[in-house]
């Protein structure tokens, strides 16, 4: 448990002083007008309460992330303790808080868009598609895994998606549906009017089912390994690198919190607030899974790895916290992943909007977009109803592609900051790192999961990954000295 506190205080710690160095770095300004006080249009450019526009990108980043992700990364040991506090603090809320400033500055520009404008018009071509099919892989992932969570509460649990054991109108198929009703209202709707108003309460509950666990972790003080001690038990047996780190991706880095910072951009009334939204989003998300790997740990120790994250996650509330904990844990797995599709969705919706350059005041033209990118998102759905397999094959899609955005990302965080001569290793080595680590994984995926046949013998696929990684910060680098050259010319 010391290892425990010490990584806890270390991230509080992390985000006053790198979180201060960070926004040194990107030089917030109060004076600097925002995009919601300067293309105001009550629809997506909408001025909210610095809480509000907090919470929100709390529960856009978080969803289930940082609970299931961290339930996985338990597995690893003690090790994933590491890879939450320095991922989070060095990585996640660089990430997020730097693309966050970055859409600020550039009128509320969606991610692709963000990354095209700092990598070239080729590289953007290539994120608009992969981040609209990742955000629509997303909407079609937490349809399903709620509907079922749902039903296995209130219901028989063999009464899940693909099950006749209910009627129609008490199965799974009937809360599918209504999820993805609710997902079309919440994409079609302002902001403020759906999202605004019940994000900031389900964020309330997400965090306080955290800190009920964590007073839980702290009154039973279980015999949790300690890093000096090793990394304790390792539970998963793949490789800690490169599975580690994208099992735990939401509770450290991923590349879906960028997709939904320049939704928060649109929101925000001062660059001031930017700091304690999106770096102080990250930070409290890496606590919350910080404190789930730590329960998780705990669990596996008296349980062993034989159970679903969903399971655990309702062992332990009912377990150690009992009827309350029950309420919460309910509550917990199944507004977060709901909150996750909608705006995930929404965020899609925006991309396409700034693609094709469609105003967005007009319900109209808000219609126009949501019925291919719903139409997409159900034509995943139906594929993953009803067959694990599928399901499985649509969420390795979806974990491998959050990281590959990600990487993008931080090399587009890396040149927006050369261009302003500041810092830029700040990102350049998380962008070197997540390269190596998401060619690496998926290089040594196993048989039938990422590419086809079987994954590569772990040193070819990394051999491959750092000499692809190499080669792009050899590009980088040149770059930088032909920018450098063209500035002595003039």
């Amino acid at each position: 448990m010391c290892t425990f506190i010490i990584a806890l205080i270390i991230l509080v710690v992390g985000y006053f002083i790198y979180g201060t160095y960070i926004a040194r770095i990107v030089d917030i300004n109060p004076q600097n007008p925002t995009p919601a006080l300067t293309r105001t249009d009550g629809i997506d450019f909408v001025p909210l309460p610095t809480w509000k526009v907090f919470m929100i990108q709390f529960l856009n980043i978080a969803g289930l992330g940082p609970i299931f992700g961290a339930i996985m990364g338990a597995q690893f040991g003690t090790a994933s303790y590491l890879w939450i506090v320095f991922g989070t603090i060095f990585g996640g809320a660089v990430h997020d808080f730097a693309s966050g400033i970055m859409s600020l500055r550039n009128n509320g520009e969606s991610l692709p868009h963000l990354i095209g404008r700092y990598l070239g018009e080729n590289v953007k071509k290539v994120m608009i598609v992969l981040v609209l099919l990742f955000l629509t892989l997303a909407g079609a992932v937490f349809v399903s895994q709620p509907a079922n969570i749902i039903v296995g509460s209130l219901h028989a649990p063999e009464a899940t998606v693909g099950s006749a054991a209910l009627p129609f109108y008490m199965n799974a198929y009937f809360w599918v549906a209504v999820i993805f009703c609710y997902y079309l209202v919440a994409t079609l709707f302002p902001i403020d009017k759906i999202i605004g108003r019940i994000y900031p309460i389900f964020a309330i509950f997400l965090l306080l089912m955290a800190i009920v666990i964590l007073v839980a972790l702290l009154v039973r003080w279980p015999a949790l390994p300690e890093i000096w001690e090793g990394f304790g038990t390792k539970y998963d047996p793949s490789p800690i690198f490169p599975m580690m780190f994208v099992s735990i991706a939401c509770g450290a880095v991923s590349g879906a919190h960028a997709t939904q910072s320049p939704m928060m951009a649109r929101c925000l009334k001062n660059e001031k607030d930017a700091k304690p939204v999106f770096y102080g989003a990250m930070v409290a998300e890496g606590i919350v899974a910080l404190i789930w790997a730590a329960a998780a740990t705990a669990f596996y120790q008296d349980n062993g790895t034989a159970f679903t994250q969903g399971q655990v996650v309702n062992f332990i509330c009912h377990n150690w916290i009992g009827v309350f904990g029950g309420i919460l844990a309910i509550l917990g797995v199944i507004f977060a992943p709901i909150t996750t599709g909608d705006t995930a969705l929404r965020a899609a919706r925006l991309i396409v909007a700034d693609t094709f350059h469609i105003e967005q005041k007009s319900i109209r033209n808000r219609l126009l977009i949501c019925i291919p990118v719903f139409t997409v998102c159900a034509a995943f759905l139906v594929f993953s109803l009803g067959d694990t397999q599928n399901f499985a094959i649509v969420w390795r899609y979806f974990t491998w592609s959050n990281q590959v955005i990600a990487a993008f990302t931080f090399w587009a965080i890396s040149v927006y900051l050369t261009q302003r001569g500041k810092n830029y290793f700040v990102s350049l080595i998380p962008a070197i790192f997540m390269s190596f680590v998401t060619i690496s994984f998926i290089l040594e995926a196993p048989t039938g999961a990422y590419i086809p046949g079987k994954g590569l013998t772990p040193w070819i696929a990394q051999t491959i990954a750092a000499v692809a990684t190499m080669t792009v910060v050899a590009w980088f680098y040149r770059w930088m000295r032909n920018r450098e050259k063209i500035g002595m010319e003039n």
